[in-house]
């Protein structure tokens, strides 16, 4: 399995942004997708994630009410719409591929796309 974000990039406070993960390769028949950040001297943490048939997310509380997952399966593709963002948003942001949206989560990793938003 294959993942490539993309779509990062630097933001003032406020701002907005949306990723993107192209998914490839062999996967099973039905899987979550997850977006996970890791901001400098700190554990990756869990972001959001989307069911299967799109109709189940979850978020992290930090991003409730501003970031939004969606996904189109016949695209391989999942993407991340974040609005006003905030300086503490600054990350590296991974896109990960799970049984549910509560994981578990596979050991398949991309190589994460840089947001950096300044106040």
């Amino acid at each position: 399995v294959q993942l490539v974000e993309s779509g990062g990039g630097s933001v003032q406070a406020g701002g907005s942004l949306r990723l993107s993960c192209a998914v490839s390769g062999r996967t099973s028949s039905s899987y979550s997708m997850g977006w996970f950040r890791q901001a400098p001297g700190k554990e990756r943490e869990f972001v959001g994630a989307i069911s299967w048939k799109g109709s189940l997310t979850s978020y992290t509380d930090s991003v409730k009410g501003r970031f939004t997952i969606s996904r189109d399966n016949a695209k391989n593709m999942v993407w991340l719409q974040m609005d006003r963002l905030k300086p503490e948003d600054t990350a590296l942001y991974y896109c990960g591929i799970g049984d549910t949206t509560q994981g578990p989560w596979y050991d398949y990793w991309g190589q994460g796309t840089q947001v950096t938003v300044s106040s």
